[in-house]
């Protein structure tokens, strides 16, 4: 396909998540003592081994019940139905894709863990429906989906949640409140890190031998991405593949320079300078395994204030772990994690 229809067919989906939303095609007026009813789009390796654990055995608890589970691909839909019975007690619904649940008024919220991708443009369809939602990280992987999803929730008035990791665990709560005390300075520069030796990280060569074509909607998989033939390694191993996904940014990085936007304030770097490429696990994956990238950040109005921030990020040594290092005049808070 070429890039002029490449360009269209994406600014065709960016057209309508623009577009001014309608009453909410559905949305039921609950009561105080209603259940919420979720669905769950997407059931990845992320919500079996993270999201379910966690949300499965409280819903009675926190009044709401998983009655749906909408998913392109035939063993992930059925895995979705066994895995949420097997925990919560109950049987959710089973859909081929999000537009056959969202036309059943099945649900009043959604749990959105598809590739990163599809993310926005999942949310966008939930707003559309009508639904809250949960989405699991990152929103967006490019400015545009980014002002298109934002864009639909402001006019759909409905409740977003973002999976970012550190905004839940305590010592990074306790570290926003330090440093907005003032009692640890001004910021002076930042250093992250995410380090593994994981020469399978994101790999599934198992089911990528398995999966046929005709097991799922390989097209609608794609949806504003410009066609191209089926390939199981990019349905399966997507974070290894832009523009599917971009990788270390997407995964990681996302967790870590949300860190100081959470604890300054600040919208948005000044600058942002990148450099990496495939220098060891070279088996066809198109992202990088290594990864520096050098963030200005301070006062869009003042540029005699602000600090930088240096992300590096390898998938082919661990040394140095995940960390995020603030440093200010006076000292250093070490955030060392995972």
């Amino acid at each position: 396909m070429s890039k002029k229809k490449t360009h269209m067919r994406r600014r065709e989906f960016l057209k309508v998540a623009a577009a001014a939303l309608p009453a909410a095609r559905y949305a039921r007026i609950l009561g105080a003592n209603d259940r919420v009813r979720v669905g769950i789009v997407g059931f990845s390796d992320r919500f079996r081994q993270a999201l379910l654990p966690a949300f499965g055995k409280v819903g009675k608890e926190l009044n709401f019940e998983i009655v749906a589970v909408s998913d392109i691909w035939n063993r992930r839909r059925d895995e979705g139905v066994a895995g949420i019975e097997k925990v919560t007690g109950a049987k959710p619904r089973p859909f081929r894709n999000n537009e056959e649940m969202y036309d059943a008024k099945a649900t009043d919220a959604v749990m959105i863990s598809t590739p990163d991708f599809l993310h926005a443009y999942h949310g966008v369809e939930a707003m559309h429906a009508g639904q809250d939602a949960y989405i699991e990280k990152p929103l967006a992987h490019t400015m545009e989906m980014a002002v298109a999803i934002r864009d639909a929730v402001k006019q759909s008035n409905r409740v977003v949640q973002i999976g970012t990791q550190r905004r839940s665990a305590q010592n990074y709560q306790i570290a926003n409140q330090f440093i907005r005390s003032g009692k640890f300075g001004d910021i002076v520069m930042a250093e992250m890190t995410w380090n593994v030796n994981q020469p399978g990280r994101w790999r599934r060569p198992q089911l990528v031998a398995a999966i046929k074509e005709q097991d799922t909607d390989w097209k609608r998989f794609l949806a504003y991405l410009p066609y191209e033939p089926w390939d199981p390694r990019k349905y399966l191993e997507y974070r290894l593949f832009w523009p599917y996904s971009s990788g270390i940014p997407d995964q990681w990085m996302v967790h870590q320079i949300d860190t100081v936007h959470w604890f300054t304030d600040l919208p948005r770097p000044r600058s942002v300078v990148a450099n990496g490429g495939l220098y060891l696990w070279k088996d066809g994956r198109k992202n990088w395994d290594t990864a520096t990238i050098v963030f200005d950040y301070g006062p869009l109005n003042d540029p005699t204030k602000g600090f930088q921030v240096v992300y590096s990020s390898r998938m082919t040594n661990s040394a140095g772990g995940t960390k995020e290092l603030y440093y200010s005049n006076a000292g250093m808070l070490n955030l060392d994690t995972n």
